[in-house]
């Protein structure tokens, strides 16, 4: 029996392995997905932290999932009358909002419920949609896409006013990233005959003492994270150290 010649190993430097990695990753779509930041109210150093999530995984693209901004003066709970005014809020979560612009000044935006008080409140007052500006244009990020639904390789982004990401997943029957539930963070699959899907929350950005979330302090603290989702096939939830 003549023995088959095995061809030799080929051992990479590391530059060359790093050469590799970094060219296979390029042809990947590594999604950042940055959970809802309630500006002005967001928690000191989740900008710094989401930073440094898009260049540990060599992300490409930005999803904030929702509620970028509070809006607190315009909610439907109780506000609190110590608080700023509205033009106060506004002008301080526009001047928090330019930071996580100028790290991230392509992105797209699920419009989340606190995000849409405004229009909520026009309707309210039968004010036509016509009266009222873009996202974009009031907060000043003229190149932030503000949608309800992204989807990327196959993998839906959605605020999540409707529920779990694990319940979503599965009435829809596909992968979902969502947030506005501040206490959940985690990935969730589930496979059948000829699927595999899942359903993950992001956690959140929020600074939980200010006094803009007074509602939610008899329920469990937040979750402090943010999540990459690689080709729509790995997602990683990463959180962040308190």
């Amino acid at each position: 029996m003549i023995k088959k010649e095995q061809p030799p190993r080929i051992r990479l430097s590391n530059s060359e392995f790093q050469l590799i990695k970094a060219t296979r990753e390029k042809n990947e779509t590594r999604v950042l997905c940055i959970g809802d930041l309630h500006e002005p109210f967001c928690l000191d150093g989740y900008l710094e932290f989401c930073q440094e999530i898009y260049h540990k995984h060599n992300c490409n693209k930005v999803v904030f999932i929702g509620d970028v901004i509070d809006n607190h003066y315009s909610s439907y709970h109780e506000t609190d009358t110590d608080g700023m005014s509205g033009g106060e809020e506004l002008d301080l979560a526009i001047s928090k909002i330019a930071e996580w612009y100028k790290a991230f000044p392509k992105a797209d935006v699920t419009i989340g419920n606190h995000d849409r008080l405004i229009m909520r409140k026009a309707q309210t007052g039968a004010i036509p949609r016509r009266w009222i500006k873009a996202y974009k244009e009031v907060l000043e990020v003229p190149n932030w896409n503000f949608t309800e639904r992204v989807i990327i390789d196959n993998v839906q982004y959605v605020h999540g006013e409707a529920g779990t990401a694990s319940a979503k997943c599965r009435a829809d029957m596909m992968s979902t990233v969502q947030g506005h539930l501040h206490t959940q963070c985690y990935t969730q699959w589930f496979a059948g005959a000829n699927f595999k899907i899942f359903g993950t929350q992001v956690g959140c950005g929020i600074d939980h003492d200010a006094y803009a979330m007074a509602y939610a302090k008899a329920g469990k603290k937040p979750i402090i994270g943010c999540a990459v989702i690689i080709n729509g096939k790995t997602c990683i939830n990463e959180l962040m150290e308190l």
